[in-house]
C-alpha cells in the first residue's frame, strides 16, 4: 500500500500558513520551543519514531525527502526565509557564518539553500528534522539531537519484511543507504555519521522497543526544557545584578 505525499509546494504553503496563524497567538518563551534532529540507521526504525514522536509533542514533521526537495528549489528557500522577521534573518545568517567558519565549509548552492531552509524551521521551532545533517546546522542550544541505530541483523530483516526483499537483497540495500548517508555527512559537514559525539542522545531500537524510544527521546527533552529555565533563570539574575 503506497502512501499518498503532499507536494513540497503544498506542505511549504501550509506550513507557512500555519506560522502565520501562530504569530498571531500570544507568544510562548523560546525555551518551549525546541526542535528534535533524527538521524538513523536504515532499518532502524528511526522515521516511526520521528512519526510517533510528532503525534505525541504536537511537532511538526520534516522527513529527509522534504527536507532534500526544499533545499533544490531556490524558490522554496526564499519563500521560506520571508517567513522571517529581521531579528530571526540576522540570527539566521550569525548561525550559518558561525557553521561555516566553525567546520571550514566552502558551501555550494544546494548547502547554502540547505542551510536557510533548516535553519528557518530552527527558528520557527516546534519541529522534528530528520536527515540532512540537521543536527550539524543548527546550534546546539536549539536542538535535542538524536542518532537511532539497531544491529545490522535486524535492520537487515526490517528492510527485507517492509520492501519484500531477500535477506541477501536486504542486506545489500542497507549497506547503500548507509553508505550513502555516510558520504552526504562526509562531504558537506566534514564529519563522521557515525560517531556519538555528534548527537546528544543514541537509541538502540535493538533493545528497546519503539515506544521505548520515544519515552526516552520525550523524557531527555524534558530535561533539556528544564535546564533551558535553570540556565535562563541565572542569566536573569546575573543581569538584574549589573
Amino acid at each position: 500500500m503506497q502512501v499518498k505525499v503532499k507536494p513540497v509546494a503544498q506542505i511549504v504553503e501550509e506550513q507557512v500558513r500555519s506560522w502565520q496563524f501562530s504569530r498571531a497567538e500570544p507568544k510562548q518563551a523560546e525555551k518551549n520551543l525546541p526542535v528534535l534532529t533524527i538521524s538513523r540507521e536504515p532499518g532502524s526504525g528511526g522515521r516511526i519514531i520521528g512519526e510517533k514522536l510528532s503525534q505525541r509533542l504536537g511537532f511538526d514533521l520534516f522527513h529527509q525527502e522534504v527536507l532534500h526537495e526544499m533545499a533544490a528549489s531556490a524558490k522554496v528557500s526564499a519563500q521560506l526565509l520571508e517567513t522571517l522577521d529581521e531579528k530571526g534573518l540576522s540570527v539566521l545568517d550569525e548561525w550559518i557564518a558561525s557553521l561555516v567558519d566553525t567546520r571550514h565549509l566552502w558551501p555550494d548552492r544546494y548547502l547554502k539553500h540547505l542551510m536557510k531552509v533548516i535553519g528557518t524551521l530552527g527558528r520557527h521551532g516546534r519541529a522534528i528534522l530528520i536527515g540532512r545533517g540537521a543536527n550539524f546546522i543548527l546550534p546546539a542550544e536549539r536542538r535535542l539531537s538524536v542518532r537511532v541505530i539497531a544491529p545490522l541483523e535486524m535492520r537487515a530483516a526490517k528492510v527485507a519484511e517492509a520492501f519484500g526483499l531477500s535477506s541477501e537483497e536486504a542486506r545489500r540495500r542497507v549497506a547503500k543507504t548507509d553508505s550513502q548517508r555516510k558520504a552526504f555527512i562526509r562531504k558537506y559537514f566534514y564529519a563522521d555519521i557515525a560517531d556519538p559525539l555528534n548527537y546528544d542522545l543514541t537509541v538502540n531500537t535493538g533493545s528497546m522497543s519503539l515506544d521505548g524510544a520515544v519515552d526516552v527521546v520525550c523524557s531527555t527533552l524534558e530535561v533539556c526544557r528544564m535546564r533551558c529555565e535553570i540556565d535562563a533563570g541565572a542569566k536573569g539574575k546575573a543581569a538584574a545584578r549589573a
